[in-house]
């Protein structure tokens, strides 16, 4: 049997050539589009310093904490409206939670002096005779 027309074996051809060539000029635009818009995701308004758009709240906090102390938070970020610094993951806490107190265990002095009597006994081992 043959391993195919010619037709096919120039399709086969042009498909791995397209993928040498990498992508196109519109692939490449859209590309470093989207790498601008996701590395200026955050920017402060005051002294506009930009952050990734994997940046958490708690970071944006610190900046502005250490950058712009009499500032508010929000006039820097306007994402940080809401966020309580106390509680950085904005789990809500509970009022009906009961502490778990250990429970005591009381003392034999039974158990304690018999631990002792078994370690005042005669010494064995290795001695003078």
């Amino acid at each position: 049997m043959g391993k195919g027309s010619n037709v096919q074996k120039a399709q086969a051809a042009r498909e791995r050539n397209q993928k040498k060539l990498g992508k196109t000029d519109e692939e490449r635009r859209a590309a470093s589009a989207k790498a601008t818009k996701d590395s200026t995701a955050y920017s402060c308004l005051i002294c506009r310093q930009s952050f990734m758009v994997n940046a958490k709240l708690p970071l944006l906090h610190l900046h502005v904490i250490s950058k712009h102390k009499t500032l508010d938070p929000v006039t820097c970020f306007p994402e940080l409206a809401g966020y309580d610094p106390d509680n950085p993951e904005g789990k809500v806490a509970t009022t009906t939670a009961k502490k778990i107190v250990p429970k005591k265990k009381k003392k034999t002095e039974d158990s304690l002096d018999s631990l002792l009597d078994a370690g005042l006994g005669k010494k064995k081992g290795k001695g003078k005779k």
